[in-house]
Formats: structure tokens, C-alpha cells, sequence
């Protein structure tokens, strides 16, 4: 692995990217959209949207995260792109970690955007530190993005990597605690939840908006969801091929 080739596989996707005003618009104005309906929702039932605010903070941008980087990575792929640069001499891990870079710088933009806009102008409360708000909608957006790129190594068209949404996100939304407490769910679906990275990611937004101080189990939670993020990037360069079509 090399860092002149990983930095320079980053600024080539976010040069790409500056130029594509609906992805930019996906990717920083739809979260803002959605916090904003969420606070409108539940103007009138005080106590809702701060008790619900902090968890979709951190899903909103997880899931739009997770879409726009399995469409431009199969972009990638499928326009020849990524063919051309496995024929160089680069890496594949150089490849895969420019990529997650450079959606991470985006990750990083977006997260701070969402989380200032919902806290100084939607009146988001919490209990944590607004840092700790940021973090943790920035960790669950690295996610998307991580697992995003993960996903597009299975897809051969941009059809079939949104169709991979259902199938790495749903489960988790369903399963994260959101709906239904980890603890009143059947032993089954609690065992399934505990392997799920969007589960830790609930646990640590949760600690976040209820804890004055954040304790030792949120930062372990953290811990786990980058750990996963990790994991998928490995995962993705390990499946990175020469044949895409």
C-alpha cells in the first residue's frame, strides 16, 4: 500500500464528485430534509423528537452514505474506471482505502452539518456532549460508507447495488433496537441483533443523548461500529477484482 497512491485515488473520486451536484445534493441536503420533517412531525408532542432525534441523526446519514457509495463505486466498475486502475501498478487495498477516504472526508462534512443544523436550529436536546453527537453520526456515517463499498463488489449494475439496500439495511433497521428493545425481542432475533454493526451504532447514539458523561460502554460501542467499518474495507479489497462485466 502505498500513500501517494491512496491520496491521489481520493482526490480523484472527490474531484469526480464536486462536479455531480445530485449526489452532493443526496449527500448533504436529504439528511437535512429529513431532520427537519422529523422535528416538524413531532413539534406538537413535546419530548418525541429529542427522545427519537439522535438515533435517526445517526441512521439518516448511514443509509444515505451506504447509497451513494455503492452507486459511484459500481459506477466506478462499470464505466472501466476501476479496470483501468487494477491494470497500474496500484494496490488494491490503495484503491478501496482512496475510496473510503474520500467519503469519509464527505462522511465527516455531512455529520457535522446534520448534527449542528439539528442541535442550533430543529432544538435538538440532549443529555451528552454535542461533540459526542457529532462523533457518533460521523462513525455511523463511515459505516454506510464502509459497507457501501463492500456491497458493490457483489453488484454488476447500479440497479442491483440499490436493490442490495434492502438487504443490508433493512435487517439491521428492523433489528437495531429502534422499533422494538433489544431485550423484548425473541432469542433468535436478539442473538442476529448482537452480531449487526447498526445495533452498536443505536447503543451509541442512545449513550449519547442520555448520558451527562459519556461512559465506558459508549466508547466501547464506538469502538465496535469502527471496527466493523474496518473489517468491511478489508472485505472489499479482498473481493476487489480486474473482471467487471
Amino acid at each position: 500500500m502505498s500513500p501517494r497512491r491512496t491520496f491521489a485515488t481520493t482526490a480523484r473520486v472527490l474531484r469526480q464528485l464536486s462536479h455531480d451536484h445530485r449526489t452532493v445534493g443526496l449527500l448533504f441536503v436529504v439528511p437535512l430534509v429529513l431532520m427537519g420533517l422529523l422535528a416538524w412531525l413531532y413539534s406538537n408532542t413535546p419530548g418525541m423528537f429529542d427522545m427519537l432525534g439522535p438515533t435517526l441523526l445517526g441512521l439518516f446519514p448511514f443509509i444515505v452514505m451506504f447509497v451513494v457509495t455503492a452507486m459511484t463505486t459500481l459506477r466506478e466498475r462499470s464505466s472501466g474506471t476501476l479496470e483501468r486502475l487494477l491494470a497500474m501498478p496500484v494496490g488494491k487495498l490503495d484503491i478501496i482505502v482512496g475510496y473510503a477516504l474520500s467519503f469519509g472526508v464527505l462522511a465527516i462534512i455531512q455529520a457535522t452539518l446534520v448534527s449542528v443544523v439539528a442541535l442550533h436550529l430543529y432544538g435538538l436536546d440532549i443529555e451528552g456532549p454535542q461533540w459526542g453527537l457529532i462523533l457518533v453520526a460521523l462513525v455511523n456515517s463511515l459505516l454506510g460508507t464502509t459497507l457501501g463499498l463492500l456491497a458493490s463488489a457483489f453488484a454488476r449494475t447500479e440497479f442491483q447495488a440499490a436493490q442490495f439496500m434492502p438487504a443490508f439495511v433493512l435487517p439491521q433497521f428492523l433489528l437495531c433496537g429502534l422499533l422494538v428493545p433489544l431485550n423484548q425481542m425473541p432469542d433468535i432475533l436478539r442473538h442476529v441483533a448482537d452480531v449487526l454493526p447498526l445495533t452498536y451504532a443505536v447503543k451509541a447514539m442512545n449513550g449519547v443523548a442520555s448520558e451527562a458523561t459519556l461512559s465506558s460502554n459508549t466508547y466501547t460501542y464506538i469502538a465496535i461500529v469502527l471496527g466493523f467499518a474496518v473489517v468491511a474495507v478489508l472485505l472489499g479489497a479482498a473481493t476487489l477484482r480486474r473482471q467487471t462485466r
